[in-house]
């Protein structure tokens, strides 16, 4: 019984070492199923400058979108990493042999796969175990990684609740409206469209832009001195208020009562108008003595202080008589007022006395008195002098040429005269000899020796 004992326990002993191996032969033989042991596949090395800690084994290789193997070692080496790829067998005639390829990610915090990029002019080799690939340099490609590369560490950086509700608020607000948003991006579409060929315009208006902006950038001091002084007025103004009210107040009051006052009394401005118009035209018509005129006011005010002593010692009226020719007793129905002067604008000098213009005395009806012969003064708007079948101008034929009597022809005269008598220059003789021996030479012969 002993003998029969001890055999059950060896065999029994051996079934559980047998059903052991069995169980480990069968894990064993499942984890390499898993792993993909027996499945065939064509193994090529990838090679690139870094691979990123969401790039692990098993990860997908990918080809336009479609898994064509896996990602099967991940080894570093000095420059860079080496990516052992698993390709299927069936799939890879479709690879060229001058492929490359991207790491991306599969979402914005998802792993990262390898995505296989066909050029755009594929070799007529396909890939065999042993190639090796490179990584895709092409700007595109690093412009792509260098955006997602900083992508990720901004949405780190986001807090996950926020930005989730975030887009679920974006995804509830594009929710059904899929038709209305592409109508709009191709809407959008053709107003860029139709702005693209205006781009030159615009950049060359920016240029413009930039050169204002230093414009004003050189200007902003004035500007901002200019705002500050503007402050101050604006304060006086707030300050006076009450002030600025109660003018308009004024003004308004003021408004209202010229607008009563012109409507009750258009027709008579009107009338007034018309009624001053003849007035008016006759201003018009002696403008051009108006200058001649003020300037003879203005020169008459120093002749009016000499006359009066101003800023001398003897102050008074000084005067000087002269006698002049008699006109005779007034004359029914000859010497009546009555303005018979036609011969429009004119200006005289100071000198001879304006009652006595060269060009005859003024016409008002009375009969004058013999005129001189002086020729000084001008008459505007005139050609020609008087008429010579006038009175004055009679009167100058018989007269003796020296003018008036004691007019300052006359006194000249007189003066060169007497002065190599009296021993004295023409300018020192006294205005009033001309009084005392006027009368005794005129009319008589003079003869200088």
């Amino acid at each position: 019984m002993s003998g029969r004992g001890a055999m059950a326990r060896v065999r029994l002993r051996l079934l559980g070492l047998v059903f052991v191996v069995v169980i480990a032969l069968l894990v064993a033989t499942s984890v390499a199923v898993y792993q993909k042991v027996f499945t065939p596949v064509v193994s090529v090395l990838l090679r690139t400058d870094h691979v990123g800690n969401q790039l692990q084994a098993a990860s997908d290789v990918k080809a336009r979108g479609l898994i064509v193997g896996e990602v099967r070692q991940i080894r570093t080496r000095g420059d860079g990493a080496e990516l052992e790829l698993a390709l299927q067998p069936d799939k890879v005639g479709l690879l060229p042999k001058n492929v490359s390829a991207r790491l991306l990610p599969k979402t914005l915090f998802g792993e990262r796969y390898v995505n296989l990029v066909l050029p755009e002019r594929p070799a007529a080799e396909h890939l065999a175990a042993g190639d090796v690939i490179d990584q895709d340099r092409s700007s595109s490609a690093i412009e792509l990684e260098r955006v997602l590369s900083d992508l990720m560490p901004m949405l780190q950086a986001v807090q996950p609740q926020k930005l989730a509700s975030t887009l679920t608020a974006v995804s509830q607000a594009l929710q059904g409206r899929g038709e209305d948003l592409g109508d709009t991006l191709v809407r959008l579409n053709s107003y860029l469209a139709e702005f693209n060929p205006h781009l030159p315009t615009l950049e060359a208006d920016l240029r413009e832009l930039a050169t204002l902006a230093d414009t004003y950038q050189t200007a902003a001091p004035d500007l901002i001195q200019a705002l500050d002084d503007a402050t101050v007025t604006s304060r006086t103004i707030a300050e006076q208020r009450a002030n600025l009210e109660a003018l308009y107040g004024g003004v308004t009051t003021a408004a209202q009562d010229l607008t009563g006052f012109l409507r009750a009394n258009k027709d008579n401005l009107i009338r007034l108008t018309e009624a001053s118009r003849p007035t008016l035209e006759l201003l018009a018509e002696y403008a051009p003595e108006y200058p001649c005129l003020l300037k003879g006011l203005t020169d008459f005010k120093p002749v009016m202080d000499k006359a009066f002593g101003a800023g001398t010692d003897e102050p008074g009226l000084h005067v000087t008589l002269e006698i002049t020719v008699n006109r005779g007793k007034y004359r029914p129905n000859q010497d009546e007022p009555e303005y018979r002067d036609k011969r429009g604008p004119r200006c005289y000098d100071e000198y001879p006395a304006p009652q006595y213009p060269p060009d005859g005395p003024i016409r008002d009806g009375s009969t004058p008195p013999p005129a001189g012969t002086s020729t000084g003064g001008s008459v505007l708007g005139t050609a020609g002098s008087a008429d010579a079948t006038s009175p004055s101008a009679a009167a100058v034929g018989a007269g003796s040429g020296l003018g008036l009597p004691n007019s300052p022809q006359e006194r000249g005269f007189l003066a060169s005269l007497l002065a190599p008598q009296l021993g004295v220059s023409p300018q020192q003789v006294p205005g009033w000899s001309s009084l005392l021996v006027g009368p005794l030479y005129r009319g008589a012969e003079v003869t200088l020796k």
